[in-house]
């Protein structure tokens, strides 16, 4: 199995899209986080669901979360302002590191390196062209294992 047979189309979006529209696209596609994409099209990041919500909770309260037991529940509706305006880029972590970026000649086994070795969910397949960049899709860590495990036959027929 290679890169490019097992990547799979996976939402990205780019350091420029609204930020509403990003969690949006998390939470309407029940997504633990996207892929983010510079503006030449490479990937850039992974921002985690778990980091779009810390942008909306007031960091008074991240600093302390006894606090937001007196937070009442019409404040709490109004978290998702705190989205208004922004892009993803404002929301990304300034030490967000770059996606773990495979071949899509890698082997399986290769892929399986690289995302242990960075402890990734997801490794993203480009291919380099004299054009640019070309996502093919990501291979994200639970696919990998299925792939995995139904090669050496250790999955239940479904």
């Amino acid at each position: 199995m290679r890169a490019r047979d097992l990547a799979v189309e996976y939402e990205a979006v780019d350091v420029d899209s609204d930020a509403i529209q990003a969690a949006q696209l998390m939470a309407e596609h029940k997504l633990p986080g996207l892929l983010v994409l510079d503006r030449h099209g490479e990937p850039k990041a992974i921002l985690p669901a778990s980091q779009m919500i810390k942008v909306l909770v007031p960091a008074y309260v991240v600093e302390d979360p006894a606090l937001a037991a007196v937070i009442d529940e019409k404040h709490a509706d109004r978290l998702c302002q705190a989205l208004s305006g922004r892009t993803v880029g404002d929301c990304l972590q300034d030490k967000a590191a770059r996606p773990p970026i495979a071949d899509p000649d890698d082997t399986a086994l290769e892929v399986a390196a690289l995302m242990a070795q960075v402890r990734s969910p997801l490794v993203a397949v480009v291919q380099r062209a004299d054009d640019g960049p070309h996502l093919l899709g990501v291979i994200t860590a639970s696919h990998l294992l299925h792939e995995l495990l139904g090669a050496a036959g250790k999955l239940p027929p479904s």
